[in-house]
């Protein structure tokens, strides 16, 4: 299978160390198009992959592409990909806010479109893509996307409306975590941990915890209160962050996320 990587970025290239490290494919099937020469060139040095000289010449020689470009890109490459695409070709897009029926729209309603959100955690191949189809995708056409995309991680379908709140609770939560991961080791520098210390500390809690609601499905209130002893000093700290309306602030978080992101899609 002939995959094709349009954009070579961040998550371009994790996705593409997923799909090696997994032997998902081999290098020499993976075909890849940047504007930017440097990233080509470190990328066909890194993992042996093949570099192409424009996106139509990678359509007319792959069965997947991968769209990973910024969104305000995405219209451009489309236009060139017009009348390029084989009739089998997946089209599978990572960019935010890229509604299905824009691909369809430019390339046509008979292509098939897979329509895609990872998170930055797929660098290190433990990243969460959610993942929509079009009418055309079938069953064994999915079961290879998943494939492809738990390479990097794990991935869930979810419907094309639920785009815009993943990215509130998925595409962009790295961000709240590493927000929260620093004010607790901030805190505990306050109380004379040394900070080198405090981020190895925290940073794996926080992966310990993640791995525990996961393997233990209990609900996080009920992993939450068996860390509560009476009158002891985690449900004072719970307090404190009660009081501060913790748990409502961040919902208005991924509310803000979820709204902004229908904003950048031209839904509301």
């Amino acid at each position: 299978m002939k995959i094709g990587f349009i954009g070579t970025g961040n998550m371009g290239s994790s996705i593409i160390k997923g799909i090696l490290s997994s032997k998902f494919e081999e290098n020499e099937n993976i075909n890849i198009f940047d504007l930017d020469k440097d990233k080509v060139n470190n990328l066909v040095k890194e993992y042996g992959v093949n570099a192409v000289n424009s996106e139509k010449e990678l359509a007319k020689n792959c069965d997947i592409i991968i769209l990973s470009v910024k969104p305000h890109i995405i219209p451009i490459v489309l236009k060139n990909l017009s009348g390029n695409v084989k009739k089998d070709t997946i089209i599978l897009t990572i960019a935010a806010g890229i509604s299905i029926s824009v691909i369809e729209n430019t390339l046509g309603e008979d292509k098939k479109v897979v329509r895609t959100m990872p998170n930055t955690p797929a660098q290190v191949l433990s990243g969460m893509t959610a993942v929509t189809f079009n009418k055309n995708i079938e069953n064994s056409e999915k079961e290879i996307i998943f494939k492809l995309l738990n390479s990097f991680g794990k991935s869930v379908e979810i419907e094309e409306k639920l785009m815009h709140a993943y990215t509130g609770i998925s595409g962009s939560l790295p961000a709240y975590v590493y927000m929260f991961m620093e004010a607790l080791a901030d805190g505990g520098v306050l109380c004379g941990m040394p900070r080198n210390k405090a981020y190895e500390i925290v940073a794996q809690t926080v992966a310990g915890s993640a791995k525990m609601l996961l393997e233990t499905g209990k609900h996080p209130g009920q992993l939450k209160d068996e860390v509560c002893s009476p009158a002891g000093t985690t449900i004072e700290a719970v307090r404190v962050l009660e009081n501060g309306n913790f748990r409502g602030n961040v919902i208005e978080a991924v509310v803000a996320c979820t709204e902004k992101s229908k904003e950048m899609a031209g839904e509301k």
